[in-house]
Order: structure tokens, then sequence, then C-alpha cells
């Protein structure tokens, strides 16, 4: 199998990274952060590289692109801990260009495409966990009209957000709504997370929807499944960083008169971190190649490659703060933050423990090991 970039790939990893290297360097950030966590001027370039249209068709205003460039335009933006949701924006990019009626592909993808709406998965409640087949929140029909109740915690952007996906309950059975921020009934209490970017509660009281599919628990899977994805590749680019950061440091910081890559036990344990990197990156590639497999091959895929990163996560970022010392976990000092974001990339999308069972559970009778 060929794992070489094309031309076009690389060209667009090498925009990315030259635009985190330029417009979003470390010190903006901390800015950002300080600010709350979200910068629409960050977002709207993000859009005008095209970014926003990944996973959009070009009748749409999009790129007309897939997971492949999805992974790579992600890895370079975990390089950089660009806070501002993306992932989100192709969820919404790909979810509504596969399953919304025409109207509202037509209504909508060219705002998403273009940056002018910021449109984030509302999914998660609180007694749900990480089930995807739980959900409280309701959907009333009147004539052509529908309403959205219910409650949505940890949406991604949820106070800076345009409008939201949101699953609810119709007639017995999932379906998939979007929702506008500025609806009647919708209210959001955004606050910061563990990595310095935005989420937000979310209520709705009776909000006017769009029907976006029926098939929600459908919708929902592949929903999170393109997330997944997205998260994987974000993290492998967060992992490069750290290992990079932390071979910087171990070539410059002396113990002993001698700098700490010198000393045998410590080089043992970067190469453990590497070995985690290179795990993490080939199933990163196997979620990204799996996106648009059949439903069950394909979450069984995304179940693995999560649980592989998130082993891969943990394991780095721990290793990495250990072998900077005190400096490691210091607000001043970026591997902190690197830190902090592998923590919440790991809890993401379901945890580790959380994707083991999601494994075990797809295995076959045998699991291919007795014939």
């Amino acid at each position: 199998m060929d794992f070489d970039f094309s031309d076009d790939q690389q060209q667009l990893r090498d925009a990315v990274r030259k635009w985190v290297d330029k417009g979003y360097d470390f010190d903006r950030r901390r800015a950002i952060v300080k600010a709350g966590g979200f910068d629409r001027s960050v977002y709207a370039q993000l859009a005008e590289l095209g970014l926003a249209g990944l996973y959009i068709s070009e009748d749409d205003g999009g790129m007309g692109m897939g997971p492949i460039e999805g992974m790579v335009v992600m890895e370079e933006l975990g390089r950089g801990i660009v806070m501002e949701p993306l992932a989100q924006t192709l969820i919404a990019g790909g979810v509504i260009s596969g399953y919304a009626p025409d109207a509202v592909k037509a209504a909508w993808l060219p705002k998403i495409a273009g940056g002018e709406s910021l449109v984030v998965l509302a999914y998660q409640e609180q007694k749900a966990r990480y089930r995807l087949d739980t959900c409280e929140a309701t959907a009333t029909q009147s004539g052509d009209s529908w309403s959205v109740t219910g409650y949505k915690s940890i949406v991604p952007a949820g106070d800076q957000a345009d409008a939201f996906l949101v699953p609810a309950n119709a007639n017995g059975k999932m379906a998939l709504f979007l929702v506008e921020k500025s609806a009647s009934g919708v209210a959001a209490r955004g606050y910061g997370t563990q990595d310095g970017s935005r989420a937000a509660e979310v209520a709705f009281k009776s909000s006017p929807a769009t029907l976006v599919t029926s098939e929600g628990q459908t919708a929902l899977g592949h929903a999170v499944d393109i997330g997944i994805a997205a998260l994987c590749a974000e993290a492998v680019g967060v992992l490069d960083k750290t290992m990079d950061v932390t071979v910087e440091y171990m070539n410059t910081r002396k113990q002993f008169g001698a700098t700490l890559s010198s000393f045998q036990a410590l080089k043992h344990r970067v190469a453990d971190m590497k070995m985690q990197l290179e795990l993490a990156r080939s199933m990163s590639y196997y979620a990204s190649l799996k996106l648009n497999a059949p439903t069950d091959e394909r979450r069984r895929a995304l179940a693995r490659a999560k649980y592989q990163l998130g082993v891969s996560m943990r394991f780095i970022g721990q290793q990495s703060v250990q072998l900077h010392g005190g400096i490691g976990v210091t607000e001043e000092y970026i591997v902190s933050h690197y830190f902090k974001k592998l923590t919440q990339l790991e809890m993401t999308f379901g945890d580790t423990l959380d994707h083991l069972g999601e494994v075990s559970e797809r295995m076959q009778d045998t699991a291919g090991v007795f014939a």
C-alpha cells in the first residue's frame, strides 16, 4: 500500500504549517486563552485557507476534499495546539453533505464553507456518558415545523457557535436536527476547558429546529467517527511536537556536567515514546482510511484507533512531563500545555477504556485467535 502523500496534500500540509508557525505562536495562543479561549478572527483565517469547506463539495462552495486531506490539516493544527474547533466544522460539513435534504444543504453549506457560520455537534448528555444510543432530548412536530427540548453538555465552543447539530427523539426514534443559536428557547452557558479552549452547557426549550435526517442514530455515529478521525490526527500533531520539545530540552539541559540525552536510561525512555508515537500515527492513518467504509467496519476501525491513540497520548504526555521535571508542569512552559491538550483529547469522543470495551464488543466469537 502506498502511504506517500500526493503533491496537493503536501502543499496543503505546508500551507497550514506555515500559517501555524507564523500566525499562531505560543504568545498568541496564551493571549487567546486569557481572553476566553476562542478567537473568531482565527477561525476566519482558517476559513480563508479553505479549511472550513474541506468536506464540502465545490458546488456548495467548499474544497471537495476527503479524509486524508482532513488528517493532514488536523495534524498541523495539533502541532500548534490550535483551539478553534475546526474538527467540529468537518463534522458539520460531512454530516450535512451526507444526510441533509437539498434545501438544508443549500442554506447552510456555503455559509459553513465560507466561515460565516460555525456549526457544532451538541450530543452529549449528563446521563449518557459516552453512549450514542442514550438521548433524553425530544423533538415535537407541528405541521411542517419542528421544535427541540433538551439539555446538552460540554458542547465545543457552544457559546460562540452559530448553530448546533442536535440529536433528539422524534416519534420514538432518534433524529438529527439543526438549531440556530439565535432561536427562541436556546441558552448557552460557556466556560473554559482543561486545554484553554471553550465549551458550554446548552439548553433547548421548545426551540425551533430544522430536520437534518430522521436516521439520527446512523448520522450521529458517522458524525462522532468523523470527529474521532480528526481527533486522532490532531493528537499525532500534538505528540509530534511534544516529542520535539522534549528531545530539544534533553539535548540542552545538563545534569552532573552532561546533557540529559547522554544518559542511557533516559534514551531508552525516549525510544519507548517514539514507538508509541509511530503506533499512534499508523492508527491515525488507519482511522482516516476507514472513514468512508461501511458502518460496522468503520465503527470497529475508529474504536481501535481511538484506543491506541489514548494509550499513546497518556504514555508520551506523562513521560514528557517526567523527563522535564518540575518545569514540565509550569504555566510558562509550553510542554505543560501539550500535556493538557493530550489529557483532554484522550477523554473526548469516548475515553480509552470506553473504546477498549467497544473493540471487545465488536470482536468476532474467536477474535481471529482460534480456528
